[in-house]
């Protein structure tokens, strides 16, 4: 049952895959793949080209069903479409740059006389895993550089997103997909176990929460995994930044999307001597944010996925204030929807802080010096990306020496990102790295070759 979060109206009614749909899906990608593994780059590029063309023609239509179905600001909808058509492009681009490279073996007398390359091959069929929070472009993240590398691929796209990975079934289809290329499944807990552990699948790819993600590394044996997990959204203010623009930029990374990102801003450090000035600007920006109906163009802000991830964030707001956490603005819901929550005085352990909120809500930490803000943001099980706001080289740089995370932001927050960019994490935060040219990497598995001559 697919239902609308905000006027929690039934959307759409989709079938649950049975063990035997999923055998039936697996079959149908092993039987493709020595065919679409075979198939030119050039070729896979200009399917590519023509799916993302379909995408950007149909771009209002697939926005309109990711707002209904995931409760997404309709502005925040067409984004990621328009950032899918880009996954799709770079993808097809990247399936022609696929390349190896020569091995030189005349260093040792034992290789004179022979000459090696390293190549790159499919590694056959792909299990892709999805979440809710960009439904069609992360679908298109690992779809895509699968179909590029000439991997066949077996989706499971999120429960909640029912119409949306129908419609990415469509698009591809239309583009050129060969049968079988694709196959999609819509299922729970026993679906994706089979599906991660079945010895037909090659790979594994997930995008989704710490605790699905280590029980498919845990599950899927020797098979090798690209897992995009969590984080906890740390941002630096030093004291020498422009203050009022990473308040600003702060608040609006930390509230679009509902808070529904893995890096969306969720702990700001900012130094003690501007702490001050960042609150009053975040105060004075965020009554400007609009919080609405999805459908409604002007809405800034959405709801989350459903009302039980709404009253979760809830009780982990009041818990906190529980514990000595002062509430500036914010902190409370109607139904799936949840206002946008700023929050001082907090402690390390409190799971606002040190845990993964997925929903609308920052903790504002005051730090001393730049050692203490370091410190505060690697204690963390988390390391996906870290935004640094500094207009001292010297800051930067030792920030990105010393931050243990994926991805370091100077002059920006934990949020940024583009779709042609590696993106990943360390630490709990995950293995591997996607973005188009990372992903096919990750995708496909290296052959060394050597000639006698």
């Amino acid at each position: 049952e697919d239902r609308d979060p905000y006027r929690d109206e039934l959307v759409a009614l989709a079938p649950t895959a049975s063990l035997e749909d999923l055998d039936a899906a697996l079959d149908a990608a092993v039987e493709a793949f020595p065919r679409v593994s075979r198939l030119p780059s050039y070729e896979r590029q200009a399917i590519l080209q023509r799916a993302a063309e379909l995408v950007r023609d149909r771009k209002a239509d697939l926005a309109r069903t990711i707002a209904r179905e995931t409760g997404k600001a309709l502005k925040d909808s067409l984004a990621e479409v328009e950032r899918s058509v880009d996954t799709l492009q770079i993808s097809g681009e990247e399936a022609k740059r696929i390349q190896g490279f020569h091995v030189p073996l005349n260093g040792v007398p034992m290789g004179e006389g022979k000459v090696a390359v390293m190549l790159r091959f499919p590694v056959g069929v792909v299990a892709a895993i999805t979440p809710f929070n960009a439904p069609f472009n992360l679908m298109c993240h690992k779809v895509g550089p699968a179909f590029a590398a000439g991997n066949t691929v077996v989706l499971k796209p999120p429960h909640q997103c029912p119409l949306i990975g129908m419609q990415i079934g469509e698009v591809l289809q239309e583009a050129g997909f060969p049968a079988g290329a694709l196959n999609i499944v819509y299922g729970a807990g026993d679906v994706g176990e089979r599906l991660i552990t079945d010895p037909r699948v090659d790979f594994v790819t997930f995008t989704g929460s710490n605790r699905a993600g280590e029980a498919i590394k845990a599950r899927s044996g020797l098979k090798r995994v690209a897992l995009e997990l969590g984080g906890d959204g740390p941002t630096i203010v030093h004291g020498d930044a422009d203050v009022r623009t990473a308040a600003i930029t702060c608040s609006r990374n930390a509230f679009r999307l509902a808070g529904q990102s893995c890096i969306s801003v969720q702990r700001v450090y900012v130094q003690e001597a501007v702490v001050d000035q960042f609150l009053d600007e975040v105060l004075a920006f965020v009554p400007t944010l609009i919080v609405g109906d999805p459908l409604d163009p002007r809405t800034d802000i959405g709801t989350l996925v459903d009302q039980g991830a709404a009253s979760r964030v809830e009780s982990w707001v009041r818990e906190a204030e529980a514990q000595g956490a002062k509430v500036l603005c914010g902190g409370t819901r109607q139904g799936a929807q949840m206002v946008p929550t700023v929050v001082t005085n907090v402690t390390p352990r409190m799971r606002i802080v040190c845990e993964e909120v997925f929903g609308p809500v920052v903790a504002v930490v005051p730090y001393r010096d730049l050692t203490d803000a370091v410190r505060q943001v690697n204690d963390s099980r988390y390391g996906l990306q870290c935004g640094v706001y500094s207009r001292s080289l010297e800051v930067a740089f030792r920030a990105i020496r010393e931050i243990r995370a994926g991805g370091i932001i100077i002059n920006g927050t934990s949020t940024w990102r583009i779709d042609q960019m590696p993106y990943g994490g360390v630490k709990q935060s995950g293995i591997g790295r996607e973005g188009p040219r990372y992903a096919i990497e990750e995708m496909t598995e290296q052959r060394l070759v050597v000639f006698n001559l």
